[in-house]
């Protein structure tokens, strides 16, 4: 690509980013943009062949993909995790890539209370009731259908300690809750509000663990049964990282147990998920579809870092750089 001609940028899953409610315009201020809602299977290589710049999100670019695009220099993700990349292929092809990082953590923090106070409140179940006409059947003039649980004094377990675990826990605190983290970076990211434990004691003294940490070899199932023994048995579990960090059959079978009071789920091991999920039989398992960082706000702030990566690689001056 010369210095005087546009760049051709191919965006494979578009709809992921931008379902129709935000602009291209800066993007294709900087090249020529070709745009596709979603691509799959042979789609990927038919579509990218020509491309100097792929912006992707959750599509799978491997080392055979990358062997069949001889004009690529450059990947953007549309994401924080980038395991859909296979960076170490990249650098031997000298292709930096770039993910986002930040820009969803005050909509995944939200989302993870949604969750926790759904659990704590069940707002759903009473809203349904009342609707049903129970109220208007009341002798008094107030009931509940289930236990109601104030947060106020309970501890907050928080699993991985970044700008979202660390969002979620000026939230727990501004409730009244005691924060805790396991987290691998305490010193850089100590706050005189956090006391840093070991995973065993996470989950043993915790009433609410919410989980932020990416999926690693080293995490991977990390919430299983043995773990979740450890929790006291009115403890929520709430995730909105990866679906990976959860051994699912364990999760189903402690909350059969009655080993913990709930669990609230943004993610899961597989998505989509198969439709007779283990876990979609489970009452105290409330699940939403990965949709926490999707927010107009957090995609809006997503748009202008691809953006700006884009911008900054085109300067030669690549920026948010991941490595393996």
């Amino acid at each position: 690509m010369s210095a005087n001609q546009r760049p051709h940028i191919v965006v494979l899953d578009a709809h992921t980013l931008n379902p129709g409610d935000l602009s291209w315009s800066r993007l294709r201020s900087l090249g020529r943009v070709e745009l596709y809602e979603q691509s799959e299977g042979a789609e990927i290589v038919e579509r990218s062949r020509e491309a100097d710049i792929l912006l992707v999100n959750k599509v799978v670019i491997d080392r055979e993909v990358m062997e069949q695009l001889p004009q690529l220099q450059f990947i953007c993700v549309t994401a924080t995790g980038y395991n859909n990349i296979d960076v170490e292929a990249a650098a031997e092809r000298d292709i930096p890539v770039s993910n986002a990082v930040g820009y969803s953590a005050e909509s995944v923090a939200q989302h993870s209370f949604a969750l926790l106070l759904e659990l704590s409140n069940h707002i759903g179940l009473h809203n349904e009731s009342v609707k049903r006409g129970d109220w208007s059947k009341q002798a008094h003039f107030s009931y509940h259908l289930a236990p109601l649980v104030e947060l106020s004094g309970k501890t907050m377990g928080i699993y991985g300690f970044g700008s979202i675990g660390q969002q979620v826990g000026r939230i727990a605190r501004a409730f009244g809750m005691e924060v805790l983290s396991k987290h691998p970076h305490p010193e850089r990211d100590k706050q005189p509000w956090v006391r840093f434990v070991d995973l065993n004691t996470l989950f043993s003294e915790s009433d609410v663990i919410s989980l932020h940490a990416p999926l690693t070899e080293e995490n991977e199932g990390v919430v299983n049964y043995d773990m979740l023994k450890k929790m006291k048995s009115g403890a929520f579990l709430i995730n909105t990282a990866r679906g990976g960090l959860i051994v699912e059959k364990d999760l189903k079978r402690a909350l059969e147990e009655g080993r913990l009071a709930g669990a609230g789920l943004d993610v899961l091991s597989e998505e989509p998920p198969p439709p007779d999920h283990p876990l979609f039989e489970v009452d105290n398992c409330l699940i939403t579809p990965h949709q926490a960082w999707a927010t107009k706000e957090a995609r809006e702030r997503l748009m202008d870092i691809s953006v700006e990566n884009v911008t900054a690689f085109l300067r030669g001056e690549p920026r948010n750089v991941v490595t393996e």
